[in-house]
């Protein structure tokens, strides 16, 4: 029944791919993707694709560069493969933070990834947890952006129905707790931060209360783990009981891991959009939700033409 489907994946998460493949049954797809000696990507594809629904799953993860230069590459190749239809599942998307002039002069190269994922050939973007939703906005193609919610709810919901205040690191995260908090049955709570320049935050004082709850910080990401510690540490001056960590991106550079083993969290919550670094697979507060369920169950929707929408919640 899916005898017209193909997926291929990079380099940037193996795992995840065969997962999606294997909830679908579909054999990955036969692709070298190397580089040459200068470091320039090389990628073959080495079966037949022409007039085939391709799918390529590849987040734009650390190393962020090479990564986007393998999605980009691989979109070339199907399209000149004469491809029916290209969908570049990237379940991170990388440059999603810089989705507006912050500053003079300042790039918007979310922007500019979406143009270049356009060019390249991709029909149709499948991603999860933009970090900011006006990205759809960016591309001139269809793009279906899921919630990891489903997923994490799950979980949580098993463990953090009482006495639960879910916790949104900034104000542009308000919405996106608010609606995890409902469906948790949880009240709301908000850190009230001011950065100072990237990577870098200082909270200002938390808008709720907090005193003797279990706390659940919510976000898209962690990437540095900075707004987490200091986040943790103003929740746990306020009264909270514990405080956990939940977010859909790991994506844990510089001092992140050493932070988290630090801060006085209970447990994080990720979901496998990035696959975890040696170190951090070693961090016992570390618990991995896989999303392949949610990408398969799209992908075989948009395979068939079938609706998405019931999947946004």
């Amino acid at each position: 029944m899916l005898e017209k489907m193909r997926l291929f994946t990079g380099n940037a998460n193996i795992a995840l791919a065969r997962k999606i493949c294997e909830n679908l049954g579909v054999a990955l797809g036969k692709a070298n993707v190397t580089t040459f000696s200068d470091g320039e990507t090389r990628v073959e594809i080495n079966e037949n694709v022409r007039g085939m629904d391709v799918f390529i799953i590849q987040s734009t993860c650390t190393p962020v560069n090479i990564t986007l230069m393998e999605l980009l590459i691989m979109i070339d190749a199907m399209k000149r493969a004469s491809a029916e239809r290209i969908t570049a599942v990237v379940p991170y998307y990388g440059y999603g933070r810089q989705d507006r002039k912050v500053a003079p002069r300042a790039p918007i190269s979310a922007k500019l990834v979406a143009d270049l994922i356009t060019t390249a050939g991709a029909n149709r973007v499948l991603s999860i947890d933009l970090h900011a939703g006006q990205i759809q906005g960016f591309f001139n193609i269809p793009v279906d952006n899921l919630f990891a919610t489903k997923v994490l709810l799950e979980y949580m919901k098993k463990t953090y129905q009482d006495n639960t205040v879910v916790v949104s690191p900034d104000t542009g995260g308000v919405e996106r707790a608010r609606a995890f908090g409902k469906r948790l049955g949880a009240s709301l709570a908000i850190i009230d931060k001011r950065r100072e320049g990237p990577n870098e935050a200082q909270v200002m004082n938390i808008i709720g209360n907090v005193e003797g709850k279990r706390v659940i910080i919510l976000d898209d990401m962690i990437d540095t783990a900075g707004t987490v510690l200091q986040g943790v540490n103003a929740l746990k001056e306020a009264g909270a009981l514990e405080v956990s960590v939940c977010c859909t991106h790991p994506v844990l550079s510089g001092p992140a891991i050493e932070r988290i083993e630090s801060a006085q969290i209970k447990e994080v919550l990720v979901t496998d959009t990035i696959p975890l670094s040696d170190i951090a697979t070693k961090c016992k507060k570390i618990k991995v939700l896989s999303v392949s369920g949610l990408l398969s169950e799209a992908v075989r929707r948009i395979y068939y033409n079938d609706s998405v929408s019931s999947l946004f919640i």
